[in-house]
C-alpha cells in the first residue's frame, strides 16, 4: 500500500484529551502556531479554560474551543463529536494524550484503583477513537500517547504498564485497519516528560509513606524533559506519520533494552535509572 502524505496541521482541527497541562497544553500552543484549529478537551474546567483563553487571545484568528469532560466517565465519551462538530464541522486529527499514574506494586493497589488507571489511559483511547473515527475522512491522523512504559516493564508498574502496552497494541493494529481508509495512526512513547503526572498519580494503599515520597524524589530525577520538547517531536511525528515517536534518551535506551533483552530488560533498564539518578 502507498505511504500516506504528510498530514496538513494549518486550517485542520484537533482534538486533543487531557489538553489543561503538560504535554497537551503544550502540544496545543504548538498545533495553534501551525495553524490548527483547536477542540481541547479535559476534567479541569477552570486549568483548561485558562489554556484555551490564552490560546484565543493568541491566534484570534483561530476558533479554539474547549469540553470539560471526565474521560473516565463512559457516558461522557460518546456525546463528544456532535459538540465537537457543532463547533467545527470537522475533525481532522485526534491526539489521545489524556492518562495518569498509579503508584504501588500490583499487590499494593486495588481492582478500583486499577479500573481507574485502565478506563483513563486505555479504555478511554478506544472509546474516544470509536466516538470520532465515523467522522473523520481521508487525510485525517490519530496520534496515541503511550509511554516508554510502552516499551519496557520496569517492576512497580504492573497496572501501568498494562495499560500502555495496550495503548500501544491498539496503534499498532488500528494503523494497519485504517491505512485503505488514508487515516494515519502514530504511537508516541515519551520518556522522562517533566509534567505533573507523578505527583498527581493515585496512591495504592498498601504504599507506605517512606515509599511515596521515595517515589515522587526519584521521578523529579527522571521527569526533565521540558513538554514543550515533547509537543514538538509529537508534532513532527504526526505530520510525517510516523508509526512511533521516541522522546528522550530513556525511551530510546528502552527501545533497545526490550528488543535485545526481551525477557530480562528490567533489571538492567533499572540498573541504568539509579546510576542516571546517583544512586
Amino acid at each position: 500500500m502507498p505511504a500516506l502524505p504528510r498530514y496538513e496541521f494549518a486550517d485542520g482541527v484537533a482534538v486533543i484529551t487531557g489538553a489543561a497541562g503538560g504535554i497537551g497544553a503544550e502540544l496545543a500552543a504548538e498545533l495553534a502556531l501551525r495553524g490548527s484549529h483547536l477542540a481541547l478537551v479535559d476534567r479541569r474546567g477552570p486549568a483548561l479554560e485558562e489554556v484555551s483563553g490564552s490560546l484565543r487571545q493568541t491566534y484570534p484568528w483561530l476558533t479554539i474551543t474547549s469540553y470539560e469532560v471526565d474521560l473516565g466517565d463512559h457516558a461522557e465519551i460518546p456525546k463528544l463529536p456532535e459538540r465537537v462538530l457543532a463547533d467545527h464541522g470537522r475533525v481532522t486529527l485526534l491526539v489521545n494524550n489524556a492518562g495518569v499514574g498509579l503508584a504501588g506494586r500490583f499487590e499494593q493497589v486495588t481492582m478500583d484503583d486499577v479500573d481507574w488507571l485502565l478506563d483513563i489511559n486505555l479504555r478511554a483511547v478506544i472509546a474516544t477513537t470509536s466516538a470520532f473515527l465515523p467522522t473523520m475522512a481521508s487525510g485525517a491522523q490519530i496520534t496515541n500517547l503511550s509511554s516508554l512504559f510502552g516499551l519496557i516493564a520496569p517492576t512497580g508498574n504492573a497496572a501501568y504498564v498494562a495499560s500502555k502496552f495496550g495503548v500501544r497494541g491498539f496503534s499498532l493494529c488500528l494503523r494497519r485497519e485504517l491505512l485503505p481508509r488514508g487515516i494515519g495512526v502514530t504511537t508516541v512513547h515519551p520518556g522522562g516528560i517533566k509534567t505533573a503526572i507523578a505527583t498527581a498519580s493515585r496512591r495504592g494503599r498498601g504504599v507506605s509513606e517512606a515509599e511515596w515520597e521515595a517515589g515522587l524524589a526519584a521521578f523529579e530525577r527522571f521527569l526533565v524533559i521540558e513538554p514543550a520538547v515533547a509537543a514538538r517531536a509529537i508534532a513532527r511525528g504526526t505530520e510525517r506519520r510516523r508509526a512511533r515517536v521516541l522522546i528522550g534518551p530513556e525511551a530510546y535506551a528502552g527501545d533497545i533494552l526490550a528488543r535485545i533483552a526481551p525477557a530480562s530488560h528490567q533489571a538492567v533498564f533499572e540498573w541504568l535509572m539509579r546510576k542516571k539518578a546517583g544512586l
